[in-house]
């Protein structure tokens, strides 16, 4: 199966599982800072990686991610009605911290330019 093919599946999931979060799941644990920074489908199609970033607390971030697991079979079902594939993918949702790592290395960055502006005066 052509990659570009499992990229495009893949950005329409995203897609569709992003305005899920918005608009049709009410779960109360799944915080409001809930971002989905990729998406993975494998090449057979039948299981989906959806990466998400939740920028709070370990207990957001533990309570998002149960929330959307036990949402997973809700979230299979509107994927198959939107998307016409033979097989639908079973979501498996990860957490992924790569934007809070990257404001952490800023943060550093920045307290390191204030030393140095420190030592130049």
């Amino acid at each position: 199966m052509s990659s570009k093919r499992t990229a495009r599946i893949s950005e329409e999931i995203k897609k569709i599982v992003s305005s899920m979060m918005l608009k049709q799941l009410k779960d109360p644990r799944i915080a409001t800072m809930t971002t989905i920074t990729d998406v993975e489908v494998t090449n057979d199609l039948r299981y989906v990686k959806i990466f998400i970033s939740v920028l709070g607390s370990a207990k957001e971030k533990k309570d998002t991610l149960e929330a959307l697991k036990s949402a997973s079979g809700y979230i299979r079902k509107e994927i198959g009605k939107k998307m016409k594939l033979r097989y639908i993918p079973e979501p498996i949702f990860n957490t992924d911290n790569s934007i809070e790592n990257g404001i952490y290395i800023s943060k550093l960055i920045d307290s390191i330019k204030e030393d140095e502006d420190k030592n130049e005066e």
